[in-house]
């Protein structure tokens, strides 16, 4: 692949547990202030980590909260679960928020993995294979909505697709997303980003039209440069409750500077 001229953006994932709202606020506000490029929540219904039925709180509606209050950085879910909305409705919600937020809205989707979030909320939880297959299903749905609401969004709303499923997802990626987000060290990253490439091969889309993300570990002198190597631009650090410690931020903005000149 020719790695493409993006310039390198630094994501913070806020999870939305064991916290109360006015602190994700104030942690949303802070990140803004010291200069974050993409502010992320997750799609999920319960905690990940730490107590399970801890303080939590819904991804959407967080995301129409954060429209207003923010006013430069794009928003969105890392990633919201294909499963828990009809497609249609997620377009109808997305360009929503895409107009709340003056076109800062990025989708973020992916097919879903927590089995509690299903059993616990009613919905059928079913294969990993049948939910990509319902995720395939969908983002052309999605799309085709996109095109036909009035107001029509602000721009085109890029659509960034989580996971690394090799055969199924970077598919998906190839033929539907703006950005990909992966997880795994450099050795890993290497072999997605690789198969990704075939897979634009393979539908003829040119690889360089997506962008890559990866979550980010550790400080940027661990493997950002090779990271950034094999054309990922985007690094996103996920943060916690109750107090959102952003003390590792600083790191990541300054090496981002100085790549970006």
């Amino acid at each position: 692949m020719t790695t493409p001229n993006r310039p390198v953006r630094i994501g913070l994932q806020l999870q939305p547990q064991h916290a109360d709202y006015a602190a994700i606020r104030r942690a949303a506000a802070e990140a803004e202030e010291l200069g974050v490029d993409i502010l992320f929540n997750w799609d999920h219904f319960y905690p990940l980590t730490g107590d399970p039925d801890g303080l939590h709180f819904e991804c959407w509606t967080m995301l129409g909260a954060w429209a207003e209050a923010t006013s430069r950085v794009e928003i969105g879910a890392l990633v919201t679960c294909n499963s828990y909305r009809n497609p249609e409705l997620l377009a109808d919600m997305a360009r929503t928020v895409d107009h709340i937020s003056d076109g800062r809205l990025i989708l973020g989707i992916g097919s879903g993995w927590f089995e509690k979030d299903y059993t616990e909320y009613g919905y059928e939880f079913g294969t990993a294979g049948g939910r990509l297959d319902a995720l395939a299903e969908a983002l052309p749905r999605i799309e085709s909505r996109l095109a036909k609401l009035n107001p029509a969004p602000t721009r085109k709303i890029p659509v960034l697709i989580g996971g690394g499923g090799e055969k199924k997802t970077l598919r998906l990626v190839a033929k539907h997303a703006d950005i990909w987000h992966g997880f795994g060290d450099v050795e890993v990253a290497a072999r997605k980003t690789a198969i990704l490439d075939q897979h634009c091969a393979d539908v003829g889309r040119d690889p360089a039209e997506i962008e890559r993300s990866v979550g980010a570990r550790g400080a940027p002198e661990d493997s950002a440069a090779k990271l950034l190597d094999l054309g990922i631009t985007t690094f996103t650090i996920g943060v916690g409750g109750p107090d959102y410690d952003l003390s590792g931020l600083s790191k990541w903005l300054a090496w981002r500077d100085a790549q970006n000149g």
